[in-house]
């Protein structure tokens, strides 16, 4: 099985003596993000995340389907990932790895055990026909981070999305075409973001938005999920050297402050979208229309 090429000793050597100096290779401070860029494509429901030289593009997809017997009044909603040779050599098709496993079980929580998606929306017919929703992750180029650029990812996809329109006639559901009418954006109840600190010098020292090498130098990693509004989700302390209480305070303060920070970039790249489709311009000549 393939693996992930390791640093060398005058490398890792570099990057930690380097951060005992508090300085990172890429000449940011401990606790910034990397230039991150966001772009929808014409299909409502795709987003293209680029933190760095780590990449992700997602997309959402909705079918009808059953309900699960215990939840007949709720949708589905799952997130899958998907990792090839493309974004590295240490991925194989059709083999899961175990950061594979590890980044779908952490979105899950992020974002499906949170809530921030109000599955009961999507029921048709109770117990009968639902809406189901994917998320899939393609994870197109590695350089560190993944959680983080995927959850990003995700959350635009899903907030940029637009799900068709229906109506329930007795048992039947009717299903609009875009010419009938226009398709309405999903119900979010909040939006859950993940920031993941790499721990250095036995966990005294926290970098955000850690590189590849950054992360095969780290002693161990700490996953925060919030929302902007200082709800935090989760706390996950993955592996490595334990962590103080004290620690592990630093770093949800790190975290809601970074969520923020994150939220309005996604805020202002679909505000973007929406001048450029001219959603806004129309919305706003009917409203005008409507008051005359």
């Amino acid at each position: 099985m393939p693996r992930e090429a390791e640093p060398s000793n005058n490398e890792r050597a570099f990057v930690l003596e380097a951060l005992q100096q508090n300085i990172r290779l890429d000449g940011r401070a401990l606790d910034a993000f990397r230039n991150i860029e966001l772009a929808f494509s014409d299909e409502y429901g795709v987003a293209d995340v680029q933190l760095g030289n780590t990449r992700v593009l997602t997309r959402i997809s909705a079918s009808i389907t059953a309900p699960f017997p215990d939840r007949k009044f709720d949708g589905i909603f799952t997130v899958t990932t998907e990792l090839s040779p493309m974004a590295s050599p240490a991925f194989e098709v059709g083999r899961q790895t175990d950061t594979e496993t590890l980044l779908s079980r952490l979105l899950e929580v992020a974002l499906r055990r949170s809530s921030a998606l109000s599955t009961e929306s999507l029921c048709l017919l109770a117990g009968q026909k639902v809406w189901s929703l994917s998320a899939t992750c393609h994870i197109l180029s590695h350089d560190g981070n993944l959680l983080d650029a995927c959850c990003i990812a995700v959350l635009a996809a899903l907030q940029h999305y637009r799900i068709p329109d229906t109506t329930v006639k007795g048992e039947e559901v009717i299903v609009h075409s875009v010419e009938e009418r226009n398709r309405v954006p999903l119900a979010m109840l909040h939006h859950p973001l993940c920031v993941t600190m790499a721990l250095f010098e036995g966990g005294e020292k926290v970098i955000v938005d850690a590189t590849l090498r950054e992360e095969q130098c780290s002693e161990g990693e700490v996953v925060v999920t919030a929302n902007k509004h200082g709800e935090v989700v989760q706390i996950k302390k993955l592996g490595g050297v334990p962590a103080d209480a004290l620690v592990l305070l630093n770093c949800m303060d790190i975290a809601v402050a970074k969520v923020k920070e994150l939220d309005l970039v996604i805020t202002k790249a679909l505000e973007q979208d929406a001048r450029e489709r001219d959603v806004g311009g129309l919305m706003a000549e009917l409203r005008a229309e409507n008051e005359r």
